[in-house]
């Protein structure tokens, strides 16, 4: 073929791609600015979730005392009994660096913490990358010798667990705290009223690009946002470049700790506070974060019994949280040797056995036009399609469950989870309806505590 007709070809191609270019939306952009970041679109994995896993591990699992903010706490709160604590257990002039190599992670098998997970119902896993003190679970070129590979246990903790959640296809979020408490840059900055930005610039972007780049993360849970704003943390320019430009732009999910007052107002998903929990169906997706062990996020050797949540708690509040439309994430803390003790393992199997069960009253469900129903028990409703879920955290004394709200049909089917036939009902004459719960002993139901009606055919 002859020049003159190889380029006529391309032209003519090049035409034809531009017809059909046209008929195909641009991407949007997202700019620097929450009115523009805000109106993106959640990724809608997260809200099917509903259930995720939280870990905070650290060099804070070696004093493993008090809680994860023992180093604040000791050093700059200066409080007595941590003082005293150091005193009684730690020889003269023991600096909180000297607890680095300690954090071993000798027995951290990342295969089995992630069957853990899978088998406690989880959809997805979050991760503490850094916490406040500085200390980070990777090898972050910008966290020289306080890092897990070169010190402590000479791995890549971050990328190792989520190599093993990936596997067993559950999504991988990364905690990363903005900032760190005795930082010298930080502490600069601070002092100059977050005016200069030699931190923000020197370590917490670096460290987020990085993490992006390297890790491919399904979620950022950011955290230490309060002391300044978001434009010394720079995260506008950060979350549009995630939103256009990075490698996970398409499915990433953010929560709302970008800066002072921008928690329950600015970012992806609200966190608002820890342990948030709203007592009506809030107008935005939100997450509600908490942990096992009641006064702590990180692993305490002087952890008691009574510090740790019940598994008819860790249920109710699962249960409450998801009929407002809210996902919840249950923290443990590991040792500093990377076990999760006894305890902990037995309330998220207990989670997993509940969810086996009742899943499909909260995987990929939605809030009902009625979320609570308080009659002679508490009854909280979710919703999938045209299936409406009612359950109920007390048995009824007399066997039968009074539900006011659904409207029934004669289409109206109702069955228990996990129980194979249709449960007899009647309509009560004073509204609603009655259903006739199994006259079975408590011990033979699937579960133990917090049961489930199925609902078809109502309104």
């Amino acid at each position: 073929m002859k020049s003159g007709a190889v380029g006529a070809g391309l032209v003519v191609l090049l035409l034809l791609r531009g017809e059909c270019m046209r008929g195909v939306p641009r991407r949007r952009r997202y700019t620097p600015d929450w009115e523009s970041l805000d109106s993106r679109p959640l990724p809608e994995w997260f809200d099917k979730a509903k259930f995720g896993v939280f870990v905070h591990w650290g060099v804070f699992s070696v004093p493993a005392w008090g809680s994860e903010w023992f180093w604040w706490h000791w050093k700059g709160e200066g409080l007595p009994q941590y003082k005293q604590f150091m005193s009684d257990h730690y020889p003269p002039g023991f600096s909180y660096a000297d607890f680095g190599p300690q954090f071993t992670a000798r027995f951290f098998h990342p295969d089995t913490w992630a069957d853990l997970f899978l088998a406690a119902g989880a959809k997805y896993v979050v991760l503490t990358t850094k916490h406040h003190e500085g200390f980070t679970n990777w090898p972050s070129s910008v966290s020289w010798n306080w890092n897990s590979q070169d010190l402590g246990p000479h791995r890549d903790l971050v990328g190792e667990l989520g190599n093993a959640v990936r596997k067993r296809n559950m999504r991988y979020g990364l905690y990363h705290s903005l900032l760190e408490w005795f930082h010298p840059l930080y502490l600069l900055d601070k002092k100059n009223g977050c005016k200069t930005q030699h931190f923000v610039r020197a370590k917490t972007m670096p460290e987020l690009y990085d993490l992006v780049y390297r890790y491919e993360p399904d979620l950022i849970w950011s955290d230490g946002e309060w002391e300044c704003p978001d434009t010394y943390w720079n995260s506008t320019e950060f979350l549009s470049w995630l939103y256009n430009d990075s490698p996970v732009k398409d499915e990433v999910v953010v929560n709302d700790r970008w800066g002072q007052n921008c928690s329950c107002h600015h970012g992806g998903y609200y966190n608002c506070q820890d342990k948030f929990k709203p007592e009506s169906l809030p107008g935005h997706k939100w997450e509600m974060c908490t942990s096992i062990d009641k006064v702590s996020w990180g692993y305490r050797r002087d952890m008691a019994v009574f510090d740790v949540a019940a598994e008819r708690e860790i249920i109710s509040e699962l249960v409450q949280t998801v009929s407002l439309g809210g996902n919840y994430l249950l923290n443990i803390g590991p040792t500093k040797d990377g076990l999760i003790v006894p305890i902990f393992q037995e309330r998220l199997l207990a989670v997993g056995k509940w969810l086996s069960i009742h899943g499909e009253a909260v995987y990929s469900s939605k809030p009902w036009r009625v979320q609570l129903e308080k009659n002679t028990t508490s009854v909280w409703y979710t919703s999938r399609e045209t299936t409406v879920y009612a359950i109920f955290l007390h048995w009824p004394e007399n066997g039968v469950l009074s539900l006011v709200s659904p409207v029934t049909t004669s289409a109206t089917q109702i069955t228990m989870l996990g129980i194979q036939k249709d449960l007899k009902w009647s309509t009560n004459p004073e509204g609603g309806l009655l259903i006739y719960l199994p006259n079975l002993p408590l011990g033979t139901l699937p579960v133990d505590f917090g049961w489930t009606i199925k609902l078809t055919g109502v309104k």
